[in-house]
């Protein structure tokens, strides 16, 4: 048997306006599995069906899941109620969520992987009672077709709905995160050169063994992805998990953690090199840079 929902006591204010994503330092903590606390499985808790591949489970407590969820949060939107609904500027998507997960609208697709419309079908798996605007989000677009549009909208019934599901359904968020994980390998490992794939397993298993390497793989595959996507490359280098776990090659478990930083900081550095011009990708390293320097704890 699973354990019924776990809640979270808000403390956010309801009032505070809409603002840019957010990339703050922070220490975050992720106990590995294991020991006396009772634990479940996230690829049993639904995430199975809605990922192809067979996922690798990632069992935490939920208490530990909820724990981050909330530092995501933190990492994604200042931990406020306003940043659960945000809209870059100079990006074509909505990001909404804990951990601004994409949502395109009609028509539009870019070069990044949608999972908004993911995170609420797993949701609604889990019985959560959707809003209006998202019955039926398995195959609707994101309502609102620009960044004007949305940032007109922020005080309508529409937008209030979602950004009070959002925040009532922040244990889930963090759920549907660990099963993301999960699910991950399979994909990094099938994506791989066949003489990388030994190491890449072997990376994520030494990151697993470890409270900070836990929650960097978590953050890193919400905040960057898994770098499967052909899409996801600029001059034909990725820089999701994958790319990351490609660059590590230590067998020290406690230094996993810290080499992952490293690594991570690599992979990004080249991503803004390889970037098209256009995009002044360089604006967001430092604070890139910063969330990645809190895996190693620094």
């Amino acid at each position: 048997m699973f354990p019924r929902r776990f809640s979270l006591r808000l403390v956010a204010a309801e009032s505070r306006t809409l603002m840019d994503k957010c990339r703050p330092s922070r220490k975050q903590v992720c106990h590995r599995f294991g020991g006396g606390d009772w634990v479940f499985a996230m690829a049993a808790a639904g995430l199975i069906a809605l990922w192809p591949a067979k996922a690798q489970a990632i069992t935490i407590s939920p208490n530990e899941a909820l724990k981050v969820g909330k530092k995501v949060w933190q990492n994604e939107c200042g931990g406020t109620i306003a940043g659960l609904t945000s809209w870059n500027q100079g990006e074509d998507f909505a990001s909404l969520g804990i951990g601004h997960f994409i949502w395109y609208p009609k028509g539009r697709r870019g070069p990044f992987e949608e999972s908004f419309p993911e995170l609420v079908k797993f949701i609604s798996t889990r019985g959560a009672k959707l809003p209006t605007l998202l019955l039926g989000v398995g195959g609707q677009a994101c309502p609102w077709n620009s960044r004007a549009e949305f940032l007109k909208a922020q005080n309508s019934s529409e937008m209030n709905q979602l950004r009070r599901f959002l925040v009532d359904t922040i244990d889930l968020q963090a759920e549907f995160l660990v099963g993301r994980l999960g699910a991950a390998l399979p994909k990094m490992l099938a994506e791989a050169a066949p003489a990388d794939r030994t190491n890449v397993q072997q990376q994520f298993d030494r990151l697993t063994k470890t409270s900070q390497g836990c929650y960097a793989l978590i953050d890193y595959v919400n905040f960057k992805g898994e770098g499967v996507l052909q899409t996801e490359r600029y001059q034909g280098q990725g820089w999701g998990l994958l790319q990351v776990l490609e660059t590590m090659h230590g067998n020290s478990d406690s230094a996993a953690a810290d080499e992952f930083s490293r690594a991570a900081k690599i992979v990004l550095t080249r991503r803004v090199q390889n970037a098209p011009p256009d995009r002044h990708e360089s604006r967001w390293l430092t604070g890139w840079l910063r969330r990645v320097n809190s895996y190693s704890g620094g």
